[in-house]
């Protein structure tokens, strides 16, 4: 059961000793006691007191190196390895870099000149920027290379899988990134994909680059009329566009820069956007709130006072502060949501626990429970990383942990486990009002070594549990992209155990993180965002205190971009459903907004209210956008009713995008080569040669410049990777800086891990030869006739 939790102490010369398999350790005193009743039972009467004292010593000793050998000890000793001083010299030969000075060749040649031999390679060409993939081709174990690079990686890995790549094999990426030296801009498009026809939508062009900073003029056009024309005095930023599309269809959207830089292919982008009819919504309550008349703006909206037979023709349901008696078809409510549609219930003196919910089959539905929470009785474990990848940020991971206990209750049962590539026991489950002193304790005293396996970590927390639901708190820099961390997570989420993440540490990799806490059912926080435990886990010792609404889960799309200014006052008695998301919290830490998928289908509830029953401040920006996303949230694709419609995302040139038609039979008049992927709906594939709008399938879509045009300078990429893996950024004039760390980088410490269980076991058999050799001898002798040789 405890395989994965070895055991470890450091030494005071730093040895590192520790047992794999700890657990075998139980089987010592049964070993001994059969041993004793053996030597009694076969020796008693026909030997000396002294002959069983010796033999019994004998036995306990090798029960004793057996089961030790069985409970795998080992160490890990720092130790030092000598090399020959080289530098490999990456070069990034592709376009971004075109911006600044070309210096690999001079560089090499004055860092031979410093007495050191330097190879040349070239890692990125053109519009092929796959420097991750470069670099990982070209590390070696223990060893040092330094690339010549902006770090803007266009394809292949990324530069933070590499850089755990290099760490695993002890070894470091450096970095000579030259300053840009010519002027360049690029200019990028962001909006939605679909809007409804009425609907005012908004989009946003950027203009970005290096040594940019003569004024440029920014023109946008809508189907090829212009909307805007604005003059950008400091040579970069943003320009804001809203428009309303009043018919349906597929709509062209172009923005344009004119200025002199390097390359024209980036000073022109395009996006399509496509306006449907509004979806039609059904808009549920028995009182006059002002929900109505806002969901109105937005939607096609139907009024009732209870939900009827039929819910066919709407995408979604939004209830207001209605008692269950008086909702109506609830078997036809659940039944709709089950198969794909939508569901937002609104609170008020009415509903949940006022309304009779938790007697209707309404309540299994929600995302959120009847009656009051009881947060800080949670079963946690503490999984904090101890790999290599830590060591730069220790200190502040250390502080992260110890400030995610604070936030926890006394009524919480604690447990620790440490992480690198094997997870260890730190803490052992229990609560925090008895072990909260050693918990801290155990924290600080952690040390770093060792590779990043976080799937190996969640694995140790989870036998941890043992088999019980509770939570993983993971503190990681997410350094970690080989191991199938979000497998595992998934699995857990699946028993009943979710895993919220923390990014802790210099150089962190939110996407791990996120999908971790995705995968689970969990909540990724930043480093910074560590009080917000106090609303799952606070309790009465640790209660959760805010001023207003809190959004407890900023990368959810129902919170994603929202600020909450307003507080309704009110709110209904609920907790949070295991495996719900909880988006947003009130001023107490009770949920006031949540959400999570039933069936096919998606449910969201607002469970703050203000005196008469609506919904407030939250009906006025910005906090309406929380009202708006939710309604969206649980509408879900707008078209998703409709057949014979053609769906095509936007991309690059080059890059590959997927055409979806729903309908019953694929479009003939095309060479594309649709497949089924479910019940009317199709897929293919298509990639555009050219910059321009398509249109495939009866689609139109937008293609723009490749992704080599649309980042310039140092990415912070590369700076992390750099830092991540102990090497150094230098200056393109610092070939004697580069010459002298490559000769100390030839001199490597490492930490080396030895097992001892084959020497306890050779130690083992031969005690049991020396013992069989002298009681054969006794007999030999002549100094005893009994048969087992004792005297």
């Amino acid at each position: 059961m405890w395989g994965a939790l070895a055991v470890r102490t450091a030494l005071a010369d730093g040895t590192v000793v520790g047992l794999e398999r700890p657990l075998a350790l139980v089987a010592l005193p049964v070993a001994i006691g059969l041993f004793v009743l053996l030597v009694r039972y076969r020796a008693s009467g026909t030997a000396a007191p002294r002959s069983r004292r010796l033999l019994l010593a004998s036995r306990i000793t090798l029960a004793t190196l057996l089961v030790v050998a069985a409970a795998g000890p080992f160490t890990v000793v720092t130790t030092e390895t000598r090399g020959d001083p080289s530098v490999s010299l990456l070069a990034d030969r592709s376009n971004s870099t075109g911006v600044s000075p070309a210096v690999a060749e001079d560089l090499a040649s004055d860092i031979e000149s410093e007495g050191v031999p330097t190879t040349v390679s070239t890692v990125g060409q053109g519009t092929n920027s796959r420097i991750g993939d470069g670099i990982a081709a070209n590390l070696r174990e223990n060893g040092s290379i330094v690339v010549v690079s902006d770090g803007q990686v266009t394809g292949g890995q990324p530069l933070s899988e590499t850089a755990e790549f290099a760490r695993s094999l002890n070894a470091t990426i450096s970095a000579v990134s030259p300053a840009p030296t010519r002027t360049e801009r690029y200019v990028t498009l962001a909006g939605p994909e679909k809007t409804s026809v009425g609907v005012e939508s908004r989009f946003l062009v950027r203009v970005a680059g290096v040594q940019a900073d003569a004024p440029v003029t920014v023109r946008i056009a809508i189907d090829g009329t212009p909307v805007a024309t604005e003059r950008l005095d400091e040579g970069t930023g943003s320009v804001p566009v809203t428009h309303t599309f009043s018919d349906t269809g597929t709509h062209r959207i172009t923005a344009e820069i004119d200025g002199d830089d390097v390359y024209a292919a980036n000073d022109v982008v395009r996006g399509t956007v496509r306006a449907v009819e509004q979806p039609r919504v059904l808009y549920v309550s028995r009182g006059d709130y002002p929900l109505r008349s806002y969901l109105d703006q937005l939607y096609d909206v139907e009024t009732t006072d209870s939900v009827p037979a039929d819910l066919d023709p709407y995408y979604a349901v939004v209830v207001q502060n209605v008692a269950a008696d008086d909702l109506g078809n609830v078997d036809e409510l659940q039944q709709f949501v089950i198969d794909g549609n939508g569901l937002l219930m609104a609170g008020g003196p009415n509903a949940f626990e006022n309304g009779g919910y938790a007697n209707s089959s309404v309540a299994s539905m929600l995302p959120v429970t009847l009656g009051e929470s009881t947060p800080g009785s949670a079963r946690i474990v503490m999984l904090i990383d101890v790999s290599g990848s830590a060591v730069n940020g220790m200190r502040v991971q250390k502080g992260i942990a110890l400030d995610a206990v604070s936030q926890l209750s006394d009524d919480n049962t604690v447990g620790v486990v440490g992480f690198n590539h094997e997870a260890y026991s730190v803490v052992q489950p229990a609560p925090l009002s008895e072990n909260r002193a050693t918990v801290e304790d155990r924290i600080r005293r952690l040390q770093t070594s060792g590779a990043t396996d976080i799937a190996t970590g969640l694995r140790g927390a989870e036998e941890m549990l043992d088999g019980e639901r509770g939570t993983i708190i993971l503190i990681s820099d997410g350094g970690d992209t080989e191991s199938p961390s979000a497998v595992v997570a998934n699995a857990l989420g699946r028993q009943g155990v979710r895993v919220i993440t923390v990014g802790a540490g210099r150089a962190i990799n939110e996407d791990v993180l996120r999908s971790i806490a995705r995968e689970s059912g969990g909540n990724y926080f930043a480093a910074d965002e560590t009080d917000r435990l106090r609303l799952l886990f606070g309790g009465g010792s640790r209660q959760f205190e805010g001023e207003g609404l809190t959004v407890v889960d900023p990368g959810h799309f129902i919170t994603s971009g929202v600020t909450l200014e307003s507080n309704p006052g009110r709110r209904n008695d609920v907790s949070m459903r295991p495996g719900a998301d909880f988006l947003v919290a009130g001023p107490d830490g009770t949920p006031a907004v949540a959400s999570w998928r039933y069936g096919l289908g998606r449910v969201a509830t607002i469970t703050t209210y203000d005196e008469s029953g609506g919904l407030d401040g939250l009906l006025q920006q910005p906090d309406s956008l929380l009202v708006t996303k939710s309604v969206n949230y649980a509408i879900g694709d707008p078209e998703r009713k409709a057949t014979g419609v053609t769906d095509v995302p936007d991309t690059r040139v080059g890059e590959p995008t997927t055409v979806i038609y729903r309908g019953d039979t694929p479009p003939s008049d095309t060479d594309l080569q649709f497949r089924a992927v479910g019940d009317g709906v199709y897929r293919a594939e298509t990639t555009p040669p050219t910059a321009g709008f398509h249109t495939v399938a009866g689609a139109t879509y937008a293609a723009n410049y490749p992704a080599e045009y649309a980042g310039f300078g140092t990415s912070p990429a590369l700076t992390d990777a750099v830092r991540a893996t102990g090497g150094q950024q230098f200056d393109r004039g610092d070939a004697a800086e580069i010459a002298a760390f490559a000769r100390q980088q030839a001199t490597r410490v490492r930490d080396v891990r030895r097992s001892w269980d084959w020497a306890l076991l050779a130690l083992a058999l031969l005690l049991f030869l020396t013992e069989v050799v002298v009681r054969r001898l006794q007999v030999y002798q002549g100094r005893t006739r009994t048969e087992s040789g004792l005297p």
